[in-house]
């Protein structure tokens, strides 16, 4: 019997169907109703690291150009986000801004764990398999968690701008060079910086909390958002040192890879990327 093509009517049905049974999955994902019990955290240790490390090189070699070409617009925001604070005189929040990087980059590196994945299992990644995220049930629950990191990237940054106006403020500078000047070499400038690392620093680590393992445990298990959420805090509490250890790998990696007018993120968050989701292997039972 001939085939024939349906009419529009009948494919927007069909289309507006998939999407429905696709959002009633990833609802009924975010919950965890099926879930009894948190997966086992492992104990981890340095060689824990170091493998996952060489790991995630090994991974961006394997895909070096998908890899690079999935994340090329981190460091293009990156950039427009500090011509814009140039521009609109918000030089105190340039660093807070390179800093914030560690918050948002487990959302960037979604992707990355899902070509990590393909790999594993034996099949060639590409750097479309990233976007199979969108088809996955945990999407809304990826969703959520990315909403989550964002609002605490913008509270950063609204509390570091309220630290420099309580010392440096609240006038804004008058040039970078003035700036740069008075955080060295005002007592203002040192509380200034002082006070914004610590504080950072109290971001940056729950970020770490949530989404130490959250994201990759989303996508390979059916578990939901507050099952992914309390295993990322399991294993943190099961291994302090060592998952700080990992932050300030992946913070000390992001500055650097900042340094070079943020290009250098096109290479280290491929390799973090995928560097994490073999920690999530060693880490979760």
């Amino acid at each position: 019997m001939a085939k024939t093509i349906g009419n529009p009517l009948s494919w927007l049905l069909q289309g507006a169907e998939t999407t429905g049974q696709h959002f009633g999955k990833t609802v009924g994902e975010m919950g965890s109703s099926d879930v009894t019990e948190l997966p086992q955290a492992r104990r981890l240790s340095m060689d824990d690291l170091i493998h996952s490390l060489a790991a995630g090189l090994e991974d961006f070699a394997a895909c070096r150009s998908d890899a690079m070409f999935l994340v090329l617009f981190y460091p293009v925001i990156g950039i427009a986000l500090i011509v814009m604070s140039l521009s609109m005189n918000l030089l105190p929040l340039i660093v807070p801004m390179i800093m914030g990087f560690a918050i948002l980059g487990p959302i960037a590196a979604v992707g990355l764990y899902e070509m990590s994945s393909r790999r594993e299992a034996g099949f060639k990644p590409r750097w479309m398999d990233a976007f199979g995220v969108i088809r996955s049930p945990a999407f809304g629950a990826i969703l959520v968690l990315g909403f989550y990191l964002a609002a605490l990237f913008i509270i950063w940054l609204v509390a570091a701008d309220m630290i420099y106006i309580r010392t440096l403020g609240p006038e804004p500078p008058t040039s970078m060079l003035g700036f740069a000047t008075a955080v060295v070499t005002t007592r203002e400038g040192w509380i200034m910086a002082i006070a914004g690392g610590a504080l950072g620093a109290v971001f940056a680590f729950a970020a770490l909390a949530m989404s130490l393992v959250s994201f990759p445990l989303l996508l390979d298990r059916h578990v939901g958002l507050p099952v992914a959420v309390a295993t990322s805090i399991k294993v943190l509490r099961k291994n302090p040192v060592i998952c700080i250890t990992w932050g300030v790998i992946v913070g000390s990696m992001l500055v650097i890879g900042a340094i070079p007018f943020l290009v250098g993120l096109i290479i280290v968050v491929p390799v973090l990327g995928h560097a994490t989701w073999h920690l999530y292997r060693r880490a979760v039972k």
